[in-house]
């Protein structure tokens, strides 16, 4: 139960002013020492791991094995993105030297990205290690030279709290100036409110709702100083089953689907909510086989009441709309606050025409749309809105003679999958993890991989500096021996 008092608008004023007096030293500090940080973060995380999981257990109702996976996958997260901070390459380092022997001198150029400041981070209800208060969001901001203050959400205040005391005892031990990681509380809008408008604030980090990532960023562009949010927020993550490759395997898609669809209770923001194939044999094979696993799969407490009856009323107002048919729901009965597995199904025609068929059913459901052709399909694509991920169960003939449909398709996600499940998000350089709008606020960016250092800095170019005064990053002799463009080549001297 939530048992934490919201900050008020004062109390809100008092962080952010220490959050900036911690932002004009921490800004200075090395990338070695931010890294020294973020692994001391990690260290505190895994050394306080069997206090946090049961707290996190009872509060989402999440497994065990779950939330350790969860939190083995956050330590790594700081780990990697501290030895990616300490890298430097997310800096971008960009020198050209002056030409002074040419008509119009070329004077010295060296560029950099520089921390913006203070970043919000709003705390996830789905994963409560990951994407919360010493998720992924934090340990970029921190990387990138930037407080953190994070506001806890309140379906697991308790973990947030106890995550939050790890990172300042962590903040301790490194020597980090006061106001370097604040932890606020809030049921009420208006405290995150206060936290976006605040002067002080020069960046928000979000993962979660539709509704509540545009209402961040509406705020954040309305300010007399707009600020960047990047928000991560609903997706749907279609998936296409091409003939060819339906047909040779419509078996064992239904059966890896039906499990991507439940896994964590289809309580991830990857989970494949829309299914989409050329009506025929092949794909009734699919919906059939696939309807009978969903039969077999029992409900589930989800994370908190609110997701859970947030699931229900969109999965009845999906149900109740015209021309969807209903195909398969769990054959027990949910309890309170549980899950209801369901799969249905709808025409080409009946999707393209109804927008509530396109919005994001938070939980273990899925629709299958039934295409005339892949004409058809197309125009579905087309008519797609942007996601996180898209995915094509297709043979490499599927491929060849779609390409038109391909580039559709990936011009509406950020992750492009090929014979896979879009759940499961691997965190490395390579990934990416947001897509267009309304899946983020900014598909130039991704919220998972060291790369999402980037959201939370700018470039700053100096100009005809002597080599003393500029940062290490740029200086002759790199001194941090980090990667460069130097005169448009690559390297370390």
């Amino acid at each position: 139960m939530y048992t934490f008092k919201d900050a008020t608008k004062e109390d809100v004023d008092n962080v952010m002013q220490k959050a900036w007096s911690a932002f004009e030293s921490y800004r200075s500090f090395s990338i070695k020492q931010r890294a020294a940080f973020m692994h001391a973060i990690a260290n505190e995380l895994t050394s306080h791991a069997s206090a946090l999981i049961p707290i996190a257990m009872a509060e989402t109702h999440l497994s065990e094995s779950r939330l350790q996976s969860e939190l083995t996958r956050t330590v790594f997260q700081l780990n990697s993105y501290a030895d990616a901070c300490e890298q430097g390459n997310w800096l971008d380092v960009r020198i050209d030297k002056v030409i002074s022997d040419r008509q119009r001198p070329r004077p010295d150029l060296r560029k950099m990205l520089i921390p913006l400041g203070p970043v919000i981070v709003f705390g996830s209800s789905n994963f409560p290690f990951a994407y919360s208060t010493a998720g992924g969001d934090t340990a970029c901001a921190l990387a990138a030279g930037c407080p953190v203050i994070v506001k806890a959400h309140p379906a697991h205040a308790q973990t947030s709290e106890e995550a939050a005391s790890c990172i300042l005892k962590a903040a301790k031990i490194c020597r980090m100036p006061e106001g370097i990681f604040t932890h606020v509380h809030g049921v009420s809008f208006e405290v995150g409110k206060e936290l976006v408008l605040h002067p002080l604030t020069k960046a928000v980090g979000f993962t979660g709702s539709l509704s509540g990532g545009k209402a961040l960023f509406d705020l954040a562009t309305q300010r007399k100083d707009p600020i960047p949010v990047f928000a991560e927020m609903g997706s749907i993550n279609p998936v296409y089953l091409l003939p060819e490759k339906l047909s040779e395997s419509a078996l064992d898609q239904a059966k890896t689907y039906a499990a991507s669809i439940n896994l964590s209770v289809g309580q991830f923001c990857t989970n494949p909510g829309l299914i989409i194939g050329i009506d025929g044999p092949d794909l009734q094979t699919f919906i059939k086989n696939l309807g009978e696993e969903i039969k077999k799969v029992s409900p589930s407490p989800m994370l908190h009441a609110g997701i859970a009856k947030s699931f229900i009323a969109n999965r009845s107002k999906a149900l109740a709309q015209n021309d969807v048919h209903t195909v398969a729901v769990s054959d027990t009965r949910p309890g309170e606050n549980e899950s209801y597995p369901t799969i249905a199904s709808a025409t080409a025609q009946a999707f393209m025409n109804n927008p509530v068929l396109h919005q994001e059913v938070f939980g273990p459901y899925s629709l299958v749309i039934k295409c005339r052709d892949v004409a058809e399909m197309k125009s579905v694509a087309e008519k797609m809105e942007g996601q996180l991920t898209s995915t094509l169960i297709a043979t490499e003939n599927d491929i060849q003679q779609n390409l038109s449909l391909v580039d559709k398709i990936k011009d509406r996600c950020g992750r492009i999958i090929l014979n896979g499940v879009p759940t499961g998000v691997e965190v490395c350089l390579s990934m990416q993890h947001g897509g267009p709008y309304p899946a983020t606020t900014d598909s130039r960016f991704t919220s998972v991989g060291a790369d999402g250092i980037k959201r939370f800095a700018r470039p700053v170019c100096y100009q005809n500096w002597p080599d003393n005064l500029l940062p290490d990053e740029l200086k002759d002799g790199n001194p941090l021996k980090i990667w460069r463009t130097v005169n448009n080549q690559l390297t370390r001297d």
